[in-house]
């Protein structure tokens, strides 16, 4: 039994209370992936599981048995980062940088429901395709705080990335 992390197979823990968090953090040493509340609430410990966007701290390691996770640190390309990553840096989208990981994963994977065209709650009709205003994108991405006040920045980040990646007609102003 093991998980795929950032693409190498890690054995499960021993212990089955151990949170996916601690194994990243604790067990991995992949710091990248921060605590804040350790419980659900402010989105910093955030990863992608096959793609989707979890709270690692309120998942036990062991229920993602033969799942792909990924980290911060998987995102990058060898030297090159995910385009998010550069955007961030580009648009400042971080003072002190700790909510920064889990909000470029949170980011990636609100990008995948987007495309999957699930609502969120400001969406005006729940049946269309999703158009992701500035309202939509703060909306989407307000399980993740930033107690620096990057909000425009990170905003900004994410738009610039999904441009590129969704096209501008999926994106409004």
């Amino acid at each position: 039994m093991s998980i795929l992390i950032n693409g190498s197979a890690v054995a499960l823990p021993d212990d089955p209370r151990v949170s996916l968090l601690d194994l990243l953090r604790e067990g991995l040493h992949l710091a990248g992936t921060k605590k804040g509340c350790n419980q659900g609430a402010c989105g910093a410990c955030t990863v992608l599981v096959d793609g989707a966007r979890i709270v690692s701290c309120l998942a036990l390691a062991v229920q993602y048995d033969g799942r792909q996770v990924t980290t911060i640190e998987g995102l990058a390309d060898g030297d090159a980062l995910h385009p998010l990553q550069q955007a961030f840096i580009d648009h400042d989208g971080f003072q002190c940088g700790y909510c920064t990981p889990g909000q470029i994963c949170s980011a990636i994977g609100m990008a995948a429901e987007a495309k999957r065209g699930v609502p969120s709650h400001v969406s005006a009709d729940l049946t269309a395709d999703v158009t992701l205003t500035r309202e939509e994108l703060q909306e989407r991405m307000s399980g993740n705080l930033c107690r620096c006040g990057a909000h425009n920045g990170i905003i900004d980040a994410i738009r610039e990335t999904l441009t590129v990646e969704m096209g501008a007609a999926e994106l409004a102003a």
